[in-house]
């Protein structure tokens, strides 16, 4: 499982050095310079927002299950934020912690309702995320709370070119190759993604990973939802809008993570999530029209996606079947 699961995340890795070739030999074509420090920062920038909200992603769909609520966590989550701060530094670590809390349970709710409730996950997290988009609708009409200039600082500062935001989806990126790799739950997620009744039967709790997992899920999208309230300087109920839970999702599948769970990995989405970033900066550079633009992308999700399907089904019909004679071993 490993080799494969790294022999997917090279391949995606070349092809975003590919992207990152032609995108700046088409800019160069067209008068410009992909790599100066305005469309670096502006790539860079592009990856954090999604960067944070795929990365969560990445954890439910191994799990064989999905989030469609994320978006909508992430626009209450800068409410809370931004309302909990109310400008006053001294409330930072507050707004943060209420923020995790409520993400968390959030997360706690899509994981109980897809593992105790045996909902199909996208119904499940589909219809918490119009609870939320109800209360979001209802409860407030325009922006509201206010960040304090300290914690804005999370949304606009940068290290050179680099944004501070983005080396924290970093370092959270990290944190979940590692927790992927190393931890007992991160191995539960692979075995629950690849046969759950297998996993059930060899003694995992099922119900505890894909739960850990929305939870985990959730928590990503509420770190999200700050960036949003850093960036604005107040709390958004409309961010919702912006569809982000697509973008994650493409951004996870075409880092290599199978929608039917059990492989891909973190490492593989950083690497689905610069590519869109990559391509983002290329269009907007170049002005191109932005239905050529999704066409684009989606072209390039669907390729992948069929590549990666094709590399499977082709792993599957060269393993062995039968024992080699005289060997007893398959």
């Amino acid at each position: 499982m490993t080799s494969e699961r790294l022999s997917t995340t090279a391949l995606i890795y070349v092809a975003l050095a590919g992207v990152l070739a032609a995108g700046g030999a088409a800019v160069a074509v067209d008068g410009g310079n992909l790599f100066s420090t305005a469309n670096l920062v502006d790539m860079l920038t592009r990856t954090s927002l999604t960067g944070f909200l795929a990365i969560g992603m990445t954890l439910v769909i191994l799990c064989r299950s999905l989030d469609l609520s994320v978006g909508y966590v992430a626009a209450l989550s800068s409410l809370v934020a931004a309302t909990t701060m109310d400008g006053a530094p001294g409330n930072v670590p507050l707004g943060i912690a209420a923020v995790l809390l409520v993400s968390g349970l959030i997360g706690a709710a899509n994981g109980a309702i897809v593992a105790f409730g045996r909902v199909n996950p996208f119904i499940a997290t589909l219809g918490v995320g119009l609870i939320i988009k109800g209360y979001l609708d209802t409860e407030y009409k325009g922006p509201a709370g206010d960040v304090p200039a300290i914690f804005q600082q999370f949304g606009y500062t940068r290290i050179a070119f680099v944004p501070v935001s983005t080396i924290v989806m970093l370092c959270l990126a990290a944190a979940g190759i590692w927790f992927l790799r190393s931890t007992r739950t991160g191995h539960h997620m692979y075995a629950v993604g690849g046969n759950i009744d297998v996993a059930r039967m060899s003694g995992i709790r099922t119900h505890r990973t894909r739960i850990t997992a929305h939870v985990l899920c959730s928590m990503c999208a509420g770190v999200a939802g700050m960036l949003l309230a850093a960036r604005f300087g107040t709390g958004s109920a409309e961010a919702y809008t912006n569809l982000y839970e697509l973008d994650a999702i493409a951004a996870t599948v075409l880092g290599g993570t199978l929608l039917l769970g059990g492989r891909g990995g973190v490492a593989g989405t950083v690497a689905g999530v610069a590519i869109l970033a990559v391509l983002d900066t290329v269009f907007n550079v170049m002005q191109i029209d932005p239905f050529a633009k999704d066409v684009l992308r989606g072209t390039i999700i669907i390729a992948a996606v069929a590549l990666y399907a094709r590399r499977q089904i082709d792993r599957t019909a060269r393993r062995p079947r039968f024992a080699a004679a005289g060997t007893g071993r398959p």
